[in-house]
């Protein structure tokens, strides 16, 4: 794998909550210098970012209903609604993280369904938070994600007390198959962690620390 196929998987992560528009630009220019695949940021940021990066094939992601995943249905599709109209281009979606421990499995397809439907064309990323689900509870989410419409299934949001293992990663890449993408996220800070996270079968880097991957 080259430096330059490397950087295009990786979405180059910003969600802190002190973030201010000045650590956005140069989160940007980051990406634009690495040839990063995506920026992740918070909603209120999206606008920003896409000025950042026209012109570039830098894409611009954000998050929904992070980092708990406990907003209702309705506004979470109300939250992915307003991100496109901004002009994501991505959308990571916290699943109802107590809904899925409880069982309630319609709740949670019907909701991902939901915010899908509001992100039209715009592909939806499904933040399992692995940390807290047993491997059959992965393998339910995963099925569910992918039923109601989801582009991906993503590991963690990196706020919880777990993040990426390549275990799950690659429970997670048998469960959907190949025409569904697997993003780790959560922890992965080094060119070998990304790397394992690579070969157990994720397609997408969710981290804060591209650049060091990228320049090890």
């Amino acid at each position: 794998m080259t430096r330059s196929e490397l950087a295009q998987m990786i979405d180059h992560t910003l969600l802190e909550p002190a973030a201010t528009g000045a650590d956005i630009r140069r989160l940007c220019q980051e990406a634009r210098a690495y040839g990063f695949g995506a920026v992740c940021v918070y909603p209120c940021f999206v606008q920003l970012a896409v000025c950042e990066l026209k012109g570039t094939l830098v894409k611009v992601a954000t998050v929904v209903s992070f980092p708990s995943g406990a907003a209702s249905s309705r506004i979470k599709a109300a939250e992915a609604e307003a991100a496109v109209s901004d002009g994501a281009q991505e959308l990571d979606l916290v699943l109802n993280i107590g809904a899925m421990k409880a069982g309630r499995f319609d709740y949670v397809e019907a909701e991902i369904a939901a915010v899908v439907q509001q992100a039209g064309r715009v592909p939806v990323k499904v933040i399992l938070e692995t940390c807290y689900l047993s491997s059959a509870e992965i393998i339910t989410a995963c099925k569910l994600a992918v039923r109601a419409g989801a582009r991906f299934v993503k590991t963690s949001t990196g706020f919880g007390p777990g993040g990426a293992r390549p275990e799950q990663v690659r429970l997670m890449r048998q469960t959907v198959g190949p025409n569904i993408g697997v993003k780790a996220a959560g922890g992965i800070k080094s060119y070998a962690e990304a790397m394992t996270m690579i070969e157990a079968g994720a397609c997408r880097i969710g981290t804060s620390s591209g650049v060091q991957i990228i320049t090890e």
